[in-house]
């Protein structure tokens, strides 16, 4: 059964209860209310008929019928009883609606009380039927009880009165069971509305689900509602904050979390923050903040997400390794394509010799490069990506040269070889870019490499225009380029600077305008560790 259908089925069985407990109670209640009422009204009319001087003086006539009936039947008629019979001691009538039965003894068994001096309240079986009556004493000049007033309403009458409101009570529930109904329908329809149509069921997917998603990522999740309070934190996030998972965050302030998050100024403002850092524990961390909006596009929320910084710096290092991997075997694919145009042509021109010659020379130069390579760079990664970019230097017309007097072989275990060509590539790219605007003159790089002593060193220098003064500290920070404005322009530099926190490593430039810069790295190579 779908939910919609348990809702409107569970709703109008608890109203259809409730109208029907109303109905039965309400029933209840009105004839007991009802009866009490006609006994307190019957005993009333008792007593004050009793207390007439009227009637209590026929009692000494001869005939006290004559003088008592004619009162008791106009009484009777104007409150509408049933009946207002007087009698004497002998329980003998002195009045009574069927004037044939004045003189004939009363009936019920109900006078002994009264005779006693007691106004009682009865329901007994008289001539008319049973009935609900108020008995009340006559007294005589010295208190003496003399004869007895009863009044009556028929038991019938009074179940008339209670069907006739029965019948409104019915009326109503009625109308309260259609209430309850149409009420049902609505809210089930609301509720149904409220979840986006979804069984319950399908809630329990979708929340399991979501769990599983927010402790599968790496990154730390926590989000807030309107009030700031937490409603959603994973594991990930616990860790960040050093909280214990068995302890529960969800429902308390952010700010007796975690200050200055600046999430409840992006439900405020309803603006979402990217890549912002933010500070934890000594710990940056990259944040991205995002507003929460209902179907009505009003902020209810906000999500942040939060990532270290330097595992963001490691994902784009190795981007960069792969770009320039890629950009330096197209490179090498051009330039041998280049070779082999040559050589083809050589050949449909008949000149084997001159082909010979061409193929030896290259031979022999390529040879004695990676002679030169892998002997003196000792790890392969970083030899594959110099040859690399020494193809790439070929397509662009850039002279690079490596300096016969460099090795790179004594490389420490402890030093992470995508840091090294990290900082190797994004200097060598920086210098390339440099020479390039180099119009009238040559565009020269040199690689200079040494493992000597207690450190690295790695030296990149080209003869571009330098670096303006003013600009030799700003060039570190991430975003600032020289380069007018190129796409991924204002990173190479800062990645370098990164890596080389990591390594406990050093960056020193020297730099003329006009002349040429210099870039020197020291890494210490942490003997021992």
């Amino acid at each position: 059964m779908r939910l919609q259908t348990k809702l409107m089925a569970g709703i109008f069985v608890l109203v259809l209860l409730i109208g029907l407990g109303f109905e039965a109670t309400f029933k209840e209640m009105m004839e007991d209310n009802l009866k009490e009422s006609k006994g307190h009204q019957a005993l009333a009319i008792a007593k004050a008929v009793a207390n007439m001087p009227e009637i209590q003086k026929a009692f000494l006539l001869p005939q006290p019928s004559t003088v008592i009936q004619p009162i008791a039947e106009q009484i009777r008629k104007q409150v509408d009883a049933e009946f207002i019979v007087v009698g004497n001691r002998q329980e003998i009538r002195y009045s009574h609606p069927n004037a044939k039965r004045i003189g004939k003894k009363m009936m019920g068994g109900d006078n002994k009380a009264v005779f006693k001096g007691k106004a009682i309240i009865s329901e007994s079986v008289g001539t008319l039927g049973p009935s609900l009556r108020g008995k009340a004493p006559i007294l005589n000049d010295k208190n003496e009880v003399i004869g007895v007033v009863s009044v009556g309403f028929l038991q019938i009458d009074i179940q008339k009165e209670i069907k006739r409101l029965q019948g409104k009570i019915f009326l109503y529930t009625s109308l309260l069971l259609v209430g309850g109904l149409v009420a049902a329908i609505l809210i089930s329809f609301n509720i149904k509305k409220a979840i986006f149509g979804l069984e319950p069921r399908e809630i329990a997917w979708m929340y399991q689900e979501k769990h599983a998603i927010l402790e599968s990522i790496h990154e730390g999740i926590i989000a807030i509602d309107a009030d700031g309070d937490i409603t959603v934190v994973n594991e990930t996030a616990h860790k960040i904050l050093g909280v214990p998972n068995d302890i529960l965050l969800r429902g308390k302030p952010i700010e007796d979390v975690i200050k200055h998050t600046h999430l409840l100024q992006v439900v405020q403002t309803g603006l979402a923050e990217y890549d912002r850092e933010f500070l934890i524990e000594g710990e940056v961390f990259v944040v991205n903040r995002i507003p929460i909006f209902d179907k009505r596009q009003q902020v209810i929320g906000a999500v942040a997400s939060l990532r270290k910084k330097s595992e963001l710096s490691k994902i784009t290092q190795e981007l960069s390794n792969v770009k320039a991997y890629a950009e330096g075997l197209r490179a090498q694919t051009h330039e041998y394509s280049n070779k082999l145009y040559t050589l083809l042509g050589l050949i449909q021109l008949g000149s084997n010799q001159e082909a010979i010659d061409f193929i030896s020379k290259e031979v022999n130069v390529t040879q004695g490069f990676l002679h030169f390579i892998t002997q003196e760079i000792g790890d392969p990664i970083l030899a594959g990506f110099i040859l690399g970019k020494v193809s790439l230097a070929h397509e662009m017309r850039i002279e690079f040269e490596i300096d016969p007097d460099s090795s790179f072989v004594d490389i420490p275990r402890s030093i992470n070889r995508d840091s090294i060509v990290t900082i190797v590539g994004n200097l060598i790219n920086n210098a390339f870019d440099a020479v390039k605007e180099n119009i009238d003159r040559e565009k020269k790089v040199t690689l200079f490499l040494t493992d000597l002593g207690r450190d690295l060193i790695i030296e990149v220098e080209d003869n571009g225009n330098g670096i303006s003064t003013g600009n030799e500290e700003r060039i570190f920070q991430r975003g600032f380029s020289t380069k007018g404005g190129q796409s991924n322009a204002g990173i190479g530099l800062s990645l370098v600077q990164e890596s080389l926190e990591g390594l406990d490593g050093y960056l020193t430039l020297s730099s003329e305008e006009g002349v040429g810069t210099v870039f020197t790295v020291v890494i210490p190579k942490k003997e021992g560790l």
